[in-house]
């Protein structure tokens, strides 16, 4: 799957976040917990160098929260990184990750702590902006991209203060990674017009399989259980009865209602990126 969306205001994003760099002290990067490899930038580490940062798994409800301690310990072995798992909405989640980006900064600061708030597109960086400032100054929305210019947003004044600056969610121009386009697709963060769901659903059921057979089985109410992608997504489509003329399987219809179900949380708390498979990312954890 090749997934390519990448428009001019992306580009324009990646300049502005190459800027604000130089200003701040800390990088904060919003993540999906479910898939924390997947939605983070792969350029991000590359823009930042040695500046400190905290990686925060938001959707920590819909995620598998074995799964997501793992990569936490596996993020926090990173020099001058820090991760914490979040629901954007919860005031009290959001302020572990202010506290966490201060512990960070310089302790030398004679003004308040600034930080660099970057996401790419869907994960709930802005979300996590409103509740962290404790009013709405970003725009929130189900459609991935929402946010299209940098603003900056001050939570708190004087010398122990809180800046942030907000950036534009970054996509990079090809996902080269088809295991990373498939989670990226089936959890949402790409446009519904820019995703092939017959792409995507084969391969995400397989990884329910998997690692989540019995909240598959049990979701879809199957008795069939094929290994093969297709074979069992049209088992699925049987279930739900994605039928067309002759008793032939609608299987776009049945891929749709698979990734939307994924991207819902309707099969459980799931996460589809496990450290084990990405065996060769210093970022993972030793099994």
């Amino acid at each position: 799957m090749a997934v390519q969306w990448y428009p001019g205001h992306m580009k324009k994003a990646s300049d502005e976040i190459r800027d604000a760099l130089k200003k701040v002290d800390v990088v904060i990067e919003i993540i999906d917990a479910r898939i924390p490899v997947s939605s983070s930038n792969p350029m991000l580490k590359e823009l930042k160098g040695a500046k400190p940062c905290v990686k925060v798994l938001n959707k920590k409800d819909l995620a598998d929260p074995a799964v997501t301690t793992r990569w936490i310990q596996a993020m926090e072995k990173e020099e001058n990184t820090r991760a914490v798992a979040i629901e954007a909405l919860k005031k009290k989640d959001v302020d572990k990750v202010k506290a966490l980006a201060a512990s960070l900064a310089p302790s030398d600061l004679k003004r308040g702590v600034r930080a660099l708030v970057v996401g790419i597109p869907n994960v709930g960086k802005s979300t996590f902006i409103n509740t962290l400032a404790g009013r709405k100054v970003a725009k929130t929305g189900d459609e991935p991209a929402v946010t299209r210019h940098q603003q900056h947003v001050r939570i708190d004044g004087g010398r122990q203060g809180f800046d942030i600056a907000d950036t534009p969610g970054v996509l990079w121009p090809n996902l080269a990674d088809h295991r990373g386009g498939v989670r990226l697709g089936a959890t949402g963060a790409v446009r519904d017009t820019a995703l092939d769901y017959l792409e995507v659903a084969p391969q995400a059921v397989v990884d329910l399989l998997t690692h989540y057979r019995e909240l598959l089985v049990g979701r879809y109410k199957l008795k069939v259980v094929p290994e093969e992608g297709l074979e069992l997504l049209a088992e699925i489509g049987k279930k739900r009865g994605c039928l067309r003329k002759g008793g032939v399987v609608d299987m776009h219809k049945a891929a749709e209602i698979v990734c939307k179900e994924i991207k819902a949380g309707d099969l459980g708390r799931i996460s589809l990126d496990w450290p084990e498979d990405y065996p060769n990312k210093e970022n993972t954890a030793d099994d």
